[in-house]
Protein backbone atom coordinates (compact mmCIF):
# COMPACT_ATOMS: atom_id res chain seq x y z
CA UNK A 1 0.00 0.00 0.00
CA UNK A 2 1.10 3.60 -0.46
CA UNK A 3 1.45 5.68 2.65
CA UNK A 4 -0.25 8.55 0.81
CA UNK A 5 -3.31 6.55 -0.12
CA UNK A 6 -4.05 5.57 3.48
CA UNK A 7 -5.91 7.77 5.86
CA UNK A 8 -3.09 9.85 7.27
CA UNK A 9 -4.76 10.32 10.65
CA UNK A 10 -4.93 6.54 10.99
CA UNK A 11 -1.22 6.50 11.88
CA UNK A 12 -1.75 8.76 14.88
CA UNK A 13 -4.89 6.91 15.95
CA UNK A 14 -3.02 3.61 15.81
CA UNK A 15 -0.13 5.08 17.81
CA UNK A 16 -2.46 6.37 20.52
CA UNK A 17 -4.34 3.06 20.71
CA UNK A 18 -1.13 1.04 21.08
CA UNK A 19 0.28 3.48 23.66
CA UNK A 20 -2.94 3.34 25.67
CA UNK A 21 -3.01 -0.44 25.60
CA UNK A 22 0.65 -0.82 26.61
CA UNK A 23 0.62 2.19 28.95
CA UNK A 24 3.59 3.89 27.30
CA UNK A 25 4.22 7.32 25.78
CA UNK A 26 2.48 7.74 22.35
CA UNK A 27 5.56 9.63 21.16
CA UNK A 28 7.59 6.42 21.45
CA UNK A 29 5.13 4.61 19.17
CA UNK A 30 5.23 7.40 16.57
CA UNK A 31 9.05 7.35 16.63
CA UNK A 32 8.94 3.59 16.07
CA UNK A 33 6.65 4.15 13.08
CA UNK A 34 9.05 6.73 11.66
CA UNK A 35 11.96 4.32 12.00
CA UNK A 36 10.03 1.46 10.40
CA UNK A 37 8.98 3.62 7.43
CA UNK A 38 12.56 4.86 7.03
CA UNK A 39 13.81 1.27 6.96
CA UNK A 40 11.22 0.38 4.30
CA UNK A 41 12.27 3.42 2.24
CA UNK A 42 15.94 2.40 2.42
CA UNK A 43 15.08 -1.00 1.02
CA UNK A 44 13.41 0.84 -1.92
CA UNK A 45 15.92 3.63 -2.57
CA UNK A 46 19.15 1.96 -1.37
CA UNK A 47 20.62 0.99 1.99
CA UNK A 48 23.51 3.48 1.63
CA UNK A 49 21.20 6.48 1.55
CA UNK A 50 20.33 8.36 4.71
CA UNK A 51 16.54 8.32 4.43
CA UNK A 52 14.53 9.85 7.25
CA UNK A 53 10.80 9.98 7.87
CA UNK A 54 8.92 12.58 9.90
CA UNK A 55 5.26 12.11 10.80
CA UNK A 56 3.34 15.30 11.50
CA UNK A 57 1.98 15.00 15.04
CA UNK A 58 -1.25 16.83 14.10
CA UNK A 59 -2.15 15.70 10.58
CA UNK A 60 -0.41 12.33 10.48
CA UNK A 61 1.26 13.17 7.14
CA UNK A 62 4.53 11.28 6.63
CA UNK A 63 7.35 13.20 4.93
CA UNK A 64 10.24 11.23 3.37
CA UNK A 65 13.58 13.06 3.06
CA UNK A 66 17.07 12.22 1.89
CA UNK A 67 19.82 13.74 4.01
CA UNK A 68 23.41 14.35 2.90
CA UNK A 69 26.04 15.66 5.32
CA UNK A 70 28.94 17.99 4.44
CA UNK A 71 32.31 16.53 5.57
CA UNK A 72 36.03 17.22 5.09
CA UNK A 73 37.45 16.49 1.65
CA UNK A 74 39.37 13.42 2.88
CA UNK A 75 36.64 12.15 5.17
CA UNK A 76 34.08 10.99 2.60
CA UNK A 77 33.26 7.32 3.22
CA UNK A 78 29.74 7.05 1.81
CA UNK A 79 29.19 9.03 -1.39
CA UNK A 80 25.44 8.53 -1.18
CA UNK A 81 25.11 10.18 2.25
CA UNK A 82 28.17 12.49 2.39
CA UNK A 83 29.71 15.13 0.16
CA UNK A 84 32.61 17.59 0.28
CA UNK A 85 32.39 21.35 0.78
CA UNK A 86 33.11 21.91 -2.95
CA UNK A 87 30.34 19.51 -3.99
CA UNK A 88 27.92 21.15 -1.58
CA UNK A 89 28.35 24.62 -3.20
CA UNK A 90 25.88 23.66 -5.91
CA UNK A 91 23.25 23.19 -3.21
CA UNK A 92 24.21 25.74 -0.52
CA UNK A 93 25.52 29.28 -0.81
CA UNK A 94 28.12 28.99 1.94
CA UNK A 95 28.46 25.32 2.98
CA UNK A 96 30.40 24.32 6.10
CA UNK A 97 31.44 20.97 7.52
CA UNK A 98 28.51 19.54 9.41
CA UNK A 99 25.79 21.21 7.32
CA UNK A 100 23.03 18.94 6.01
CA UNK A 101 21.38 19.02 2.59
CA UNK A 102 17.79 17.82 2.86
CA UNK A 103 15.77 16.81 -0.22
CA UNK A 104 12.23 15.47 -0.08
CA UNK A 105 11.71 12.18 -1.90
CA UNK A 106 8.47 10.52 -3.04
CA UNK A 107 6.70 8.29 -0.49
CA UNK A 108 7.34 4.61 -0.97
CA UNK A 109 4.87 1.92 -1.81
CA UNK A 110 4.78 -0.52 1.13
CA UNK A 111 4.74 -3.98 -0.34
CA UNK A 112 3.76 -7.04 1.68
CA UNK A 113 7.33 -7.77 2.84
CA UNK A 114 8.10 -4.12 3.60
CA UNK A 115 4.86 -3.77 5.55
CA UNK A 116 5.66 -6.89 7.56
CA UNK A 117 9.16 -5.55 8.30
CA UNK A 118 7.70 -2.20 9.39
CA UNK A 119 5.27 -3.99 11.68
CA UNK A 120 8.11 -5.96 13.30
CA UNK A 121 10.10 -2.78 13.96
CA UNK A 122 7.10 -1.12 15.58
CA UNK A 123 6.36 -4.16 17.75
CA UNK A 124 10.01 -4.39 18.82
CA UNK A 125 10.14 -0.73 19.80
CA UNK A 126 6.86 -0.99 21.67
CA UNK A 127 8.12 -4.06 23.56
CA UNK A 128 11.35 -2.25 24.52
CA UNK A 129 9.38 0.79 25.73
CA UNK A 130 7.05 -1.47 27.70
CA UNK A 131 10.02 -3.24 29.33
CA UNK A 132 11.63 0.05 30.30
CA UNK A 133 8.34 1.23 31.79
CA UNK A 134 7.95 -1.98 33.79
CA UNK A 135 11.54 -1.88 35.03
CA UNK A 136 11.30 1.74 36.18
CA UNK A 137 8.02 0.98 37.95
CA UNK A 138 9.19 -2.10 39.86
CA UNK A 139 12.76 -1.03 40.64
CA UNK A 140 11.26 1.70 42.83
CA UNK A 141 9.15 -0.90 44.63
CA UNK A 142 12.03 -3.25 45.36
CA UNK A 143 12.12 -4.03 49.08
CA UNK A 144 8.35 -3.73 49.53
CA UNK A 145 5.43 -6.14 49.72
CA UNK A 146 3.15 -6.58 46.71
CA UNK A 147 -0.19 -8.34 46.28
CA UNK A 148 -0.61 -10.48 43.19
CA UNK A 149 -2.62 -13.23 41.54
CA UNK A 150 -1.17 -16.62 40.69
CA UNK A 151 -1.14 -17.13 36.93
CA UNK A 152 0.56 -20.50 36.43
CA UNK A 153 3.26 -22.83 37.69
CA UNK A 154 6.43 -23.57 35.72
CA UNK A 155 8.79 -26.29 36.97
CA UNK A 156 7.84 -25.58 40.57
CA UNK A 157 8.19 -21.80 40.14
CA UNK A 158 5.06 -19.65 40.52
CA UNK A 159 4.37 -16.94 37.93
CA UNK A 160 2.47 -14.11 39.63
CA UNK A 161 0.45 -11.33 37.97
CA UNK A 162 1.54 -8.18 39.82
CA UNK A 163 -0.46 -5.62 37.88
CA UNK A 164 1.55 -4.14 35.04
CA UNK A 165 3.82 -7.14 34.74
CA UNK A 166 4.64 -10.57 36.03
CA UNK A 167 6.88 -11.70 38.88
CA UNK A 168 8.46 -15.07 39.54
CA UNK A 169 8.34 -16.81 42.91
CA UNK A 170 11.00 -19.52 42.78
CA UNK A 171 10.29 -22.77 44.56
CA UNK A 172 13.11 -22.16 47.06
CA UNK A 173 11.47 -18.82 47.95
CA UNK A 174 8.18 -20.48 48.94
CA UNK A 175 7.40 -21.30 52.55
CA UNK A 176 7.61 -25.01 53.29
CA UNK A 177 5.34 -27.07 51.07
CA UNK A 178 2.79 -24.38 50.33
CA UNK A 179 1.10 -24.78 46.95
CA UNK A 180 -0.97 -22.42 44.85
CA UNK A 181 -3.54 -22.77 42.10
CA UNK A 182 -4.27 -20.32 39.27
CA UNK A 183 -6.19 -17.21 40.37
CA UNK A 184 -5.16 -17.64 44.04
CA UNK A 185 -4.27 -14.32 45.69
CA UNK A 186 -0.72 -14.15 47.05
CA UNK A 187 1.35 -11.65 49.00
CA UNK A 188 5.11 -11.53 48.31
CA UNK A 189 8.23 -9.46 48.96
CA UNK A 190 9.94 -7.90 45.92
CA UNK A 191 13.46 -9.19 46.50
CA UNK A 192 15.16 -8.19 43.27
CA UNK A 193 14.43 -6.50 39.93
CA UNK A 194 16.79 -7.10 37.02
CA UNK A 195 16.88 -5.75 33.48
CA UNK A 196 17.29 -8.79 31.22
CA UNK A 197 17.12 -9.39 27.47
CA UNK A 198 13.64 -10.90 27.61
CA UNK A 199 12.36 -8.05 29.74
CA UNK A 200 12.50 -6.94 33.37
CA UNK A 201 12.55 -9.89 35.75
CA UNK A 202 10.83 -9.29 39.09
CA UNK A 203 11.96 -11.87 41.65
CA UNK A 204 9.60 -12.43 44.56
CA UNK A 205 10.14 -14.10 47.92
CA UNK A 206 8.16 -15.33 50.90
CA UNK A 207 11.16 -16.71 52.80
CA UNK A 208 13.29 -13.55 52.99
CA UNK A 209 13.75 -12.13 56.51
CA UNK A 210 12.78 -8.74 55.09
CA UNK A 211 9.33 -10.14 54.22
CA UNK A 212 8.62 -10.67 57.90
CA UNK A 213 9.98 -7.23 58.77
CA UNK A 214 7.69 -5.60 56.18
CA UNK A 215 4.69 -7.58 57.47
CA UNK A 216 5.33 -6.28 60.99
CA UNK A 217 5.63 -2.77 59.59
CA UNK A 218 2.15 -3.16 58.09
CA UNK A 219 0.64 -4.58 61.30
CA UNK A 220 2.40 -2.41 63.92
CA UNK A 221 1.87 1.36 63.51
CA UNK A 222 4.76 2.12 65.89
CA UNK A 223 7.18 0.38 63.50
CA UNK A 224 5.72 2.22 60.50
CA UNK A 225 6.14 5.54 62.37
CA UNK A 226 9.74 4.71 63.35
CA UNK A 227 9.11 4.67 67.10
CA UNK A 228 10.01 0.97 67.18
CA UNK A 229 12.84 -0.26 64.97
CA UNK A 230 13.45 -3.82 63.76
CA UNK A 231 17.19 -4.34 64.25
CA UNK A 232 17.54 -7.98 63.15
CA UNK A 233 15.48 -10.85 61.77
CA UNK A 234 16.34 -14.55 61.52
CA UNK A 235 14.01 -17.13 59.98
CA UNK A 236 13.63 -20.83 59.48
CA UNK A 237 10.79 -20.30 56.96
CA UNK A 238 7.54 -22.00 57.87
CA UNK A 239 8.85 -23.23 61.21
CA UNK A 240 10.29 -20.61 63.55
CA UNK A 241 11.69 -17.09 63.53
CA UNK A 242 13.29 -14.55 65.84
CA UNK A 243 13.01 -10.79 65.46
CA UNK A 244 14.99 -8.22 67.46
CA UNK A 245 13.19 -4.92 68.17
CA UNK A 246 13.99 -1.77 70.11
CA UNK A 247 11.84 1.19 71.14
CA UNK A 248 13.13 4.76 71.10
CA UNK A 249 10.22 5.85 73.30
CA UNK A 250 10.69 4.75 76.91
CA UNK A 251 6.91 4.67 77.43
CA UNK A 252 6.39 2.01 74.72
CA UNK A 253 7.27 -1.64 75.25
CA UNK A 254 8.59 -2.88 71.88
CA UNK A 255 7.73 -6.53 72.51
CA UNK A 256 4.23 -5.75 73.76
CA UNK A 257 3.53 -3.41 70.84
CA UNK A 258 4.55 -6.11 68.34
CA UNK A 259 2.44 -8.75 70.09
CA UNK A 260 -0.64 -6.56 70.23
CA UNK A 261 -3.83 -6.94 72.21
CA UNK A 262 -4.26 -10.65 72.92
CA UNK A 263 -1.59 -11.35 70.31
CA UNK A 264 -3.64 -9.91 67.44
CA UNK A 265 -0.74 -8.19 65.66
CA UNK A 266 1.76 -11.03 65.77
CA UNK A 267 -0.99 -13.54 64.96
CA UNK A 268 -1.75 -11.71 61.72
CA UNK A 269 1.89 -12.14 60.70
CA UNK A 270 1.92 -15.78 61.82
CA UNK A 271 -1.16 -16.52 59.71
CA UNK A 272 0.44 -14.99 56.62
CA UNK A 273 3.58 -17.08 57.19
CA UNK A 274 1.74 -20.40 57.37
CA UNK A 275 1.88 -20.71 61.16
CA UNK A 276 5.57 -19.81 61.57
CA UNK A 277 6.25 -19.37 65.31
CA UNK A 278 7.82 -15.99 66.08
CA UNK A 279 9.98 -15.06 69.09
CA UNK A 280 10.04 -11.28 69.59
CA UNK A 281 13.32 -10.34 71.26
CA UNK A 282 14.20 -6.98 72.91
CA UNK A 283 17.33 -5.77 71.11
CA UNK A 284 20.29 -4.55 73.17
CA UNK A 285 23.56 -2.90 72.14
CA UNK A 286 25.43 -5.14 74.56
CA UNK A 287 26.12 -8.34 72.61
CA UNK A 288 26.05 -10.59 75.66
CA UNK A 289 22.69 -9.23 76.86
CA UNK A 290 21.18 -9.46 73.38
CA UNK A 291 22.40 -13.05 73.04
CA UNK A 292 20.87 -14.03 76.38
CA UNK A 293 17.58 -12.59 75.12
CA UNK A 294 17.98 -14.29 71.71
CA UNK A 295 18.37 -17.73 73.26
CA UNK A 296 15.00 -17.50 74.94
CA UNK A 297 13.21 -19.53 76.21
CA UNK A 298 16.46 -21.15 77.47
CA UNK A 299 18.21 -19.69 80.53
CA UNK A 300 21.88 -18.69 80.27
CA UNK A 301 24.38 -18.93 83.14
CA UNK A 302 27.39 -17.24 81.57
CA UNK A 303 28.54 -15.70 78.29
CA UNK A 304 32.17 -15.46 77.07
CA UNK A 305 32.80 -13.39 73.91
CA UNK A 306 35.85 -13.72 71.64
CA UNK A 307 35.57 -10.52 69.59
CA UNK A 308 38.63 -11.23 67.42
CA UNK A 309 37.28 -14.59 66.28
CA UNK A 310 33.67 -13.40 66.21
CA UNK A 311 32.70 -16.35 68.38
CA UNK A 312 30.80 -16.59 71.61
CA UNK A 313 30.63 -19.28 74.28
CA UNK A 314 27.39 -19.72 76.18
CA UNK A 315 27.14 -21.75 79.38
CA UNK A 316 23.68 -23.07 80.31
CA UNK A 317 22.45 -25.28 83.15
CA UNK A 318 22.58 -28.99 82.31
CA UNK A 319 18.81 -29.34 82.11
CA UNK A 320 18.57 -26.33 79.74
CA UNK A 321 20.95 -27.68 77.06
CA UNK A 322 18.35 -29.28 74.79
CA UNK A 323 16.10 -26.20 75.08
CA UNK A 324 18.97 -23.85 74.20
CA UNK A 325 19.99 -25.90 71.18
CA UNK A 326 16.42 -26.51 70.04
CA UNK A 327 15.10 -29.17 67.73
CA UNK A 328 17.76 -29.96 65.11
CA UNK A 329 19.77 -27.00 66.43
CA UNK A 330 17.09 -24.54 65.37
CA UNK A 331 17.13 -22.27 68.43
CA UNK A 332 20.89 -21.75 68.54
CA UNK A 333 21.07 -21.41 64.73
CA UNK A 334 18.48 -18.62 64.71
CA UNK A 335 20.17 -16.90 67.66
CA UNK A 336 23.46 -17.05 65.74
CA UNK A 337 21.87 -15.48 62.64
CA UNK A 338 20.23 -12.82 64.78
CA UNK A 339 23.45 -11.77 66.56
CA UNK A 340 25.87 -12.42 63.69
CA UNK A 341 28.13 -14.51 65.95
CA UNK A 342 29.17 -18.15 65.97
CA UNK A 343 27.78 -19.63 69.18
CA UNK A 344 29.20 -22.57 71.11
CA UNK A 345 26.84 -23.90 73.76
CA UNK A 346 28.07 -25.98 76.66
CA UNK A 347 26.63 -27.10 79.97
CA UNK A 348 27.92 -25.98 83.34
CA UNK A 349 29.34 -29.47 83.82
CA UNK A 350 31.22 -29.28 80.48
CA UNK A 351 32.58 -25.83 81.34
CA UNK A 352 33.64 -27.01 84.78
CA UNK A 353 35.42 -29.99 83.23
CA UNK A 354 37.19 -27.76 80.71
CA UNK A 355 38.29 -25.30 83.37
CA UNK A 356 39.57 -28.20 85.46
CA UNK A 357 41.49 -29.55 82.46
CA UNK A 358 43.06 -26.12 81.87
CA UNK A 359 43.94 -25.85 85.56
CA UNK A 360 45.59 -29.28 85.49
CA UNK A 361 47.49 -28.50 82.29
CA UNK A 362 48.89 -25.23 83.61
CA UNK A 363 49.75 -26.83 86.95
CA UNK A 364 51.76 -29.50 85.15
CA UNK A 365 53.49 -26.83 83.04
CA UNK A 366 54.77 -24.99 86.13
CA UNK A 367 55.73 -28.24 87.85
CA UNK A 368 57.81 -29.38 84.85
CA UNK A 369 59.34 -26.05 83.82
CA UNK A 370 59.98 -24.50 87.25
CA UNK A 371 60.68 -27.75 89.10
CA UNK A 372 58.21 -26.94 91.91
CA UNK A 373 55.76 -29.17 93.79
CA UNK A 374 52.09 -29.47 92.89
CA UNK A 375 50.90 -27.22 95.72
CA UNK A 376 53.07 -24.27 94.64
CA UNK A 377 52.15 -24.75 90.96
CA UNK A 378 48.46 -24.74 91.88
CA UNK A 379 48.94 -21.50 93.83
CA UNK A 380 50.41 -19.83 90.73
CA UNK A 381 47.54 -21.03 88.50
CA UNK A 382 44.93 -19.99 91.07
CA UNK A 383 46.41 -16.46 91.08
CA UNK A 384 45.91 -16.24 87.30
CA UNK A 385 49.40 -17.03 85.97
CA UNK A 386 49.16 -18.89 82.65
CA UNK A 387 52.73 -19.08 81.27
CA UNK A 388 56.43 -18.72 82.13
CA UNK A 389 56.70 -15.20 80.69
CA UNK A 390 54.20 -13.89 83.22
CA UNK A 391 56.15 -15.44 86.12
CA UNK A 392 59.53 -14.29 84.80
CA UNK A 393 58.75 -10.66 84.11
CA UNK A 394 55.89 -9.75 86.48
CA UNK A 395 56.52 -7.23 89.24
CA UNK A 396 57.96 -8.98 92.30
CA UNK A 397 55.17 -7.53 94.48
CA UNK A 398 52.58 -9.61 92.62
CA UNK A 399 54.39 -12.83 93.54
CA UNK A 400 54.84 -11.64 97.12
CA UNK A 401 51.08 -11.08 97.40
CA UNK A 402 50.56 -14.86 97.17
CA UNK A 403 50.12 -16.45 100.59
CA UNK A 404 53.26 -18.27 101.69
CA UNK A 405 55.60 -16.54 99.18
CA UNK A 406 58.56 -14.59 100.60
CA UNK A 407 61.24 -12.64 98.70
CA UNK A 408 63.52 -15.65 98.49
CA UNK A 409 60.82 -17.90 97.05
CA UNK A 410 59.59 -15.26 94.57
CA UNK A 411 63.12 -14.39 93.44
CA UNK A 412 64.02 -18.07 92.96
CA UNK A 413 60.86 -18.66 90.90
CA UNK A 414 61.62 -15.69 88.62
CA UNK A 415 65.23 -16.81 88.19
CA UNK A 416 64.15 -20.35 87.23
CA UNK A 417 61.53 -18.99 84.81
CA UNK A 418 64.07 -16.72 83.09
CA UNK A 419 66.68 -19.46 82.86
CA UNK A 420 64.12 -21.80 81.32
CA UNK A 421 63.00 -19.18 78.81
CA UNK A 422 66.62 -18.48 77.81
CA UNK A 423 67.22 -22.20 77.33
CA UNK A 424 64.09 -22.52 75.17
CA UNK A 425 65.14 -19.47 73.11
CA UNK A 426 68.65 -20.89 72.60
CA UNK A 427 67.29 -24.23 71.38
CA UNK A 428 64.79 -22.45 69.11
CA UNK A 429 67.61 -20.45 67.52
CA UNK A 430 69.65 -23.60 66.97
CA UNK A 431 66.72 -25.29 65.23
CA UNK A 432 66.04 -22.18 63.12
CA UNK A 433 69.67 -21.94 61.97
CA UNK A 434 69.74 -25.65 61.13
CA UNK A 435 66.63 -25.13 58.98
CA UNK A 436 68.29 -22.26 57.10
CA UNK A 437 67.16 -19.10 58.89
CA UNK A 438 69.33 -16.14 57.88
CA UNK A 439 70.64 -13.44 60.23
CA UNK A 440 68.43 -10.81 58.55
CA UNK A 441 65.40 -12.61 59.99
CA UNK A 442 66.98 -13.68 63.30
CA UNK A 443 68.09 -10.14 64.20
CA UNK A 444 64.86 -8.48 63.06
CA UNK A 445 63.44 -6.55 66.00
CA UNK A 446 60.04 -7.76 67.13
CA UNK A 447 60.59 -11.47 66.51
CA UNK A 448 61.50 -13.83 69.36
CA UNK A 449 63.66 -16.93 68.71
CA UNK A 450 60.54 -19.08 69.04
CA UNK A 451 58.79 -16.97 66.40
CA UNK A 452 61.79 -17.28 64.08
CA UNK A 453 61.71 -21.06 64.55
CA UNK A 454 58.00 -21.19 63.68
CA UNK A 455 58.53 -18.99 60.60
CA UNK A 456 61.48 -21.08 59.42
CA UNK A 457 59.42 -24.28 59.73
CA UNK A 458 56.86 -22.56 57.50
CA UNK A 459 59.63 -21.90 54.91
CA UNK A 460 60.01 -18.20 55.80
CA UNK A 461 63.80 -17.99 56.16
CA UNK A 462 64.82 -14.46 55.15
CA UNK A 463 63.63 -10.94 55.81
CA UNK A 464 62.52 -10.80 52.15
CA UNK A 465 60.35 -13.88 52.70
CA UNK A 466 58.87 -12.27 55.80
CA UNK A 467 58.12 -8.98 54.01
CA UNK A 468 56.05 -10.79 51.36
CA UNK A 469 53.74 -12.34 53.97
CA UNK A 470 50.15 -11.17 54.46
CA UNK A 471 49.03 -10.08 57.92
CA UNK A 472 46.48 -12.92 58.20
CA UNK A 473 49.18 -15.46 57.30
CA UNK A 474 51.00 -14.40 60.46
CA UNK A 475 48.13 -13.58 62.86
CA UNK A 476 45.44 -15.89 61.47
CA UNK A 477 41.87 -14.94 60.74
CA UNK A 478 38.43 -16.05 59.69
CA UNK A 479 36.95 -16.45 56.22
CA UNK A 480 33.42 -17.37 55.13
CA UNK A 481 33.14 -20.42 52.86
CA UNK A 482 29.68 -21.50 51.68
CA UNK A 483 28.09 -19.49 54.49
CA UNK A 484 30.29 -21.09 57.17
CA UNK A 485 33.06 -19.27 59.06
CA UNK A 486 36.36 -21.14 58.59
CA UNK A 487 39.48 -20.56 60.71
CA UNK A 488 42.77 -19.69 58.99
CA UNK A 489 45.66 -20.55 61.31
CA UNK A 490 48.48 -17.98 61.44
CA UNK A 491 52.17 -18.90 61.79
CA UNK A 492 52.61 -16.52 64.75
CA UNK A 493 49.11 -17.00 66.17
CA UNK A 494 50.37 -19.23 69.05
CA UNK A 495 52.39 -16.21 70.22
CA UNK A 496 49.27 -13.98 70.45
CA UNK A 497 50.36 -11.71 67.59
CA UNK A 498 47.37 -9.54 66.57
CA UNK A 499 46.55 -8.43 63.02
CA UNK A 500 47.68 -4.88 63.83
CA UNK A 501 51.00 -6.12 65.20
CA UNK A 502 51.49 -8.36 62.15
CA UNK A 503 50.81 -5.40 59.82
CA UNK A 504 53.33 -3.26 61.72
CA UNK A 505 56.04 -5.96 61.57
CA UNK A 506 55.52 -6.55 57.84
CA UNK A 507 55.60 -2.82 57.00
CA UNK A 508 58.74 -2.34 59.13
CA UNK A 509 60.43 -5.15 57.20
CA UNK A 510 59.43 -3.58 53.88
CA UNK A 511 60.84 -0.22 54.96
CA UNK A 512 64.16 -1.84 56.01
CA UNK A 513 64.37 -3.55 52.61
CA UNK A 514 63.63 -0.28 50.79
CA UNK A 515 60.38 -1.54 49.32
CA UNK A 516 58.35 1.19 51.00
CA UNK A 517 59.22 4.86 51.45
CA UNK A 518 58.96 5.71 55.20
CA UNK A 519 57.55 9.13 54.31
CA UNK A 520 54.48 7.41 52.87
CA UNK A 521 53.72 6.04 56.33
CA UNK A 522 54.21 9.36 58.18
CA UNK A 523 50.76 10.86 57.40
CA UNK A 524 49.12 7.78 58.93
CA UNK A 525 51.22 8.15 62.07
CA UNK A 526 50.43 11.86 62.27
CA UNK A 527 46.72 11.16 61.81
CA UNK A 528 46.83 8.62 64.62
CA UNK A 529 48.57 11.15 66.84
CA UNK A 530 45.95 13.79 66.04
CA UNK A 531 43.15 11.36 66.93
CA UNK A 532 44.80 10.58 70.28
CA UNK A 533 45.20 14.31 70.98
CA UNK A 534 41.54 14.94 70.09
Amino acid sequence: MAITSANQLELLQTAEAVAREKMIDPELVVQAMEESLARAAKSRYGADLDIRVAIDRKTGRATFTRVRTVVEDDAVENHHAELTVAQAKSHLADPKVGDEIIDEVPPVELGRIAAQSAKQVILQKVREAERDRQYEEFIDRQGTIINGVVRREEYGNIIVDIGRGEGILRRNEKIGRESYRPNDRIRCYIKDVRREARGPQVFLSRTAPEFMAELFKMEVPEIYDGIIVIKAVARDPGSRAKIGVISYDSSIDPVGACVGMRGSRVQAVVNELQGEKIDIIPWNEDQATFLVNALQPAEVSKVVIDEDAGRIEVVVPDEQLSLAIGRRGQNVRLASQLTGLDIDIMTEADESARRQAEFTERTKLFMDELDVDEFMAQLLVAEGFTNLEEVAYVELDELLSIDGFDEGTAGELQARARDRLEEVSRKALEVARELGAEDSLITFEGLTPQMVEALTKDDVKTLEDFATCADWELAGGWTTVNGQRVKDDGVLEPFDVSLEEAQHLIMTARVLLGWVDPSELEPEVEAEGEEETA
